[in-house]
């Protein structure tokens, strides 16, 4: 049997210090919205039209995320039309 391939996560890197509260907003929104993204590409939902916000709150609930805002959602579905073209 073939030995298993363990993966080495890369060590987290700390936040810049001294930046304005909107910036760590829209980071840590933007990473939100990227896993949520990716959890909908895994599922097979390639087209944003089909991704909805009822979907990707859904697609929040079973990954364990916080319910997205509206803007969140509009950022997974450019997220998705980044990835298509």
């Amino acid at each position: 049997m073939a030995a298993a391939a363990s993966l080495v996560m890369p060590k987290k890197m700390p936040l810049p210090a001294g930046l304005p509260r909107e910036w760590y907003e829209n980071h840590n929104r933007r990473l939100k919205a990227m896993r949520l993204a990716i959890s909908l590409l895994d599922t097979g939902t390639y087209d944003a039209k089909r991704a909805t916000n009822r979907k990707i709150r859904t697609m929040a609930v079973r990954v364990g995320i916080h319910r997205p805002s509206n803007l969140t959602c509009r950022m997974v579905r450019a997220f998705i039309v980044a990835n298509a073209g």
